[in-house]
């Protein structure tokens, strides 16, 4: 019986990608250095960048090519994350200028000779410059919250967490009343924290303003404080639209609306959420969602307790 050869178990060397070759190739044919941009596919999407480089020994011989793969993943995101961000200021603040434009070349066209007329587009355009007030403040409030969670530590003070909380509901009650929303809250008069009480006011009277701008009329929005272990935690539950589960993890993105037409039609600028992020940030917590189309969300607001003794 013949003898069969043995089977090598060597494997056989694969070939490069075409990337490579083409990068290699671009490199030995060329004085500098060759680079390209690579993007590998697979459950996450990675970014590289590499670059090429011949390597001649004294007599000017190819003796080989040095590549040097660096990692850009993180900066290609935020690059696409302030290319998103400019484009989304630009339109916001687009939609209302064109508007009061428009309106004020009605008035110089001769509406203005028409007081019913002329006082409903006067109307028109306060509302507008009303919203380009509202964007722009918020646009500087996130600026002021990611200056300061970089350079000092926010000032705090004991404060009594029942207050805080009757102060962001008094503030949200006109909108409350007029989407025939009631507020609901649960703290413990005798909670205290140290705290910035503006800030996470302001935390609060988004989340309350969002959970009550998307609520259905007649229902509730739950308002729930507790201290767990050396957490201090903050729900607000509404019963409204809910928000898609593709959705969640994008909602704190500055701009990011889910309905961006029914978010306009609302009064929102998109920034709120992206605010209460940042509130959380500097008090050295984190905000999160939970939530189930048509049956509501619940936020809730996560920041270490302190308290001054």
């Amino acid at each position: 019986m013949k003898r069969q050869p043995a089977r090598s178990h060597e494997r056989r060397p694969e070939h490069p990608p075409a990337w490579a070759e083409r990068l290699l190739a671009a490199a030995l044919h060329s004085t500098e250095a060759a680079t390209a941009d690579i993007v590998l596919r697979g459950s996450e999407e990675r970014f590289l960048q590499a670059t090429a480089t011949a390597l001649r020994d004294a007599q000017g011989r190819d003796i080989g090519v040095l590549v040097v793969l660096n990692d850009v993943t993180q900066l290609r995101r935020l690059e696409n994350i302030r290319r998103d961000f400019v484009s989304n200021v630009s339109h916001e603040l687009k939609t209302p200028i064109t508007s009061i434009k428009g309106f004020v070349e009605t008035l110089r066209d001769g509406a203005l000779d028409d007081r019913v007329q002329a006082e409903r587009f006067l109307g028109i355009i306060a509302r507008h410059a009303e919203r380009l007030h509202a964007i722009i403040e918020d646009l500087l409030a996130l600026s002021r919250l990611e200056q300061g969670s970089d350079s000092y530590e926010i000032p705090r003070s004991e404060t009594s967490l029942a207050d805080v909380i009757q102060a962001a509901i008094l503030d949200c009650a006109a909108r409350a009343d007029a989407q025939h929303v009631t507020v609901i809250p649960t703290c413990a008069a005798e909670l205290r924290a140290a705290v910035n009480a503006p800030l996470l006011e302001q935390a609060l009277v988004n989340l309350l303003d969002n959970a009550i701008t998307y609520s259905n009329p007649d229902s509730r929005v739950w308002v729930n404080v507790r201290q767990e272990d050396a957490v201090l935690s903050i729900d607000v539950r509404d019963q409204g639209v809910g928000i898609p589960y593709d959705h969640l993890d994008r909602i704190f993105e500055r701009f990011y609306r889910v309905d961006k037409a029914r978010s306009r039609e609302r009064g929102g600028t998109g920034l709120g959420l992206a605010i209460v992020k940042h509130i959380a940030q500097v008090h050295g917590g984190q905000v999160s969602v939970t939530s189930t189309v048509g049956q509501g969300s619940t936020f809730t607001l996560r920041i270490p307790w302190y308290t001054q003794r």
